[in-house]
């Protein structure tokens, strides 16, 4: 039923808008455009404002015909770096970039599924409940778009966030939540050549508290890694400060303070040993969510993947998403698979066939 050409053409059109975290107003422009053209209720915000970003939420109303409460449906319009200038290449039925660049279907193929599925309810004049569709910014920089959102004006009591890699068909039922840790060791400065031994290195008290940490894959649902340790001298300067940044994601509320407040011990311990000192903030960047696989946001789904004849794949995911917001603000969401696959890389691809699952699934979910 939807418009297999347009949607492609769309899709192709709005990964060509660059949007990388923190530029999205031209994407939040053209999305404003497409649903005021669809004669939709739309709103912005000033969540950019937030991060120093040039761009907001766009929040657009489709009334319903149908009884029944309305959907959230949401996906956002970021992309991770490189991103500029996009050059969708298509070759047996999948798009990609040309290499230079991500390709954007992160998350601009959820954008362009719910954007058809409305197009064609409203054309068609199709029976449908109410929808309330979130195009978000900055979910790439720690979902600061969604965290901006005022959730008061949703009339919304469940969502389907349209954000994930896998195929039509996927569910996230749990994702973990996240705690960051960032930290400075202070040592003392000295001149390594004439008396290294009156200073206290702020690399070295770092990397004692390194080797107690446990990092990597703690447990089934613990993960842990360093992403930044930074300390920049000449090599005949004994560093008195080095910068550490790290992150700790679980779907166990308690394994993840553990596993963040282990590595801050860690440290302490290793600036104990050599006489530096620490200066070091844990916080919390999102919390995990859980969905019950039997209860009434998954079940309209199974009902929509037994229509279009696709297999579900119910599953818990590694990564934080605006659903992890909008869980945390009290209106339940899972996300959905649209198909992505090596998202954040130059050799992230999209099948045409999941572009268009994705936008049939929403149409069944606006229909039934």
């Amino acid at each position: 039923m939807i418009n297999e050409s347009r949607l492609l053409e769309q899709f192709l059109e709005f990964i060509r808008i660059d949007s990388e975290t923190g530029n999205e107003r031209a994407m939040g422009e053209r999305l404003v455009k497409e649903c005021e053209a669809l004669g939709l209720e739309v709103h912005t915000d000033e969540a950019g404002k937030t991060y120093g970003s040039n761009g907001f939420n766009v929040f657009a109303k489709l009334e319903g015909t149908m009884e029944g409460e309305p959907y959230l449906l949401s996906a956002h319009m970021d992309t991770v770096k490189p991103g500029i200038g996009v050059k969708p290449v298509i070759g047996d039925g999948v798009i990609r970039s040309s290499g230079d660049t991500i390709l954007g279907g992160d998350d601009k193929s959820g954008i362009c599924g719910i954007l058809e599925a409305v197009r064609v309810v409203l054309e068609r004049d199709l029976p449908h409940r109410g929808a309330e569709l979130v195009f978000s910014i900055g979910e790439e920089g720690g979902m600061r778009g969604a965290k901006a959102f005022d959730v008061s004006q949703l009339k919304s009591r469940k969502g389907y966030v349209f954000d994930s890699s896998g195929d039509v068909g996927k569910v996230i039922l749990s994702a973990p939540g996240q705690v960051k840790v960032k930290a400075e060791i202070h040592g003392k400065r000295a001149h390594a050549g004439l008396a290294p031994e009156e200073g206290i290195s702020a690399i070295q008290a770092a990397a004692k508290g390194i080797a107690r940490m446990n990092l990597g894959r703690i447990d089934a649902e613990t993960t842990c890694n360093i992403g930044v340790l930074r300390s920049e001298f000449a090599t005949n300067i004994v560093p008195d400060l080095c910068e550490f940044f790290a992150e700790v994601r679980s779907r166990n509320f308690d394994k993840l303070n553990a596993q963040a407040e282990q590595m801050k011990a860690c440290l302490e311990a290793g600036c104990a040993e050599t006489g530096a000192s620490l200066d070091c903030e844990l916080y919390t960047n999102y919390v995990s969510y859980s969905i019950d696989p039997e209860g009434d946001i998954v079940k309209p789904l199974l009902e929509a993947f037994g229509r279009l004849g696709v297999e579900p794949n119910l599953a818990a995911g590694g990564g934080g998403s605006d659903a992890n917001i909008y869980n945390r603000k009290g209106i339940p969401c899972v996300v959905l698979g649209t198909g992505m696959t090596k998202v954040h890389t130059k050799e992230e691809t999209l099948k045409i066939r999941n572009l268009n699952l994705t936008a049939e699934l929403c149409l069944d979910l606006l229909t039934h």
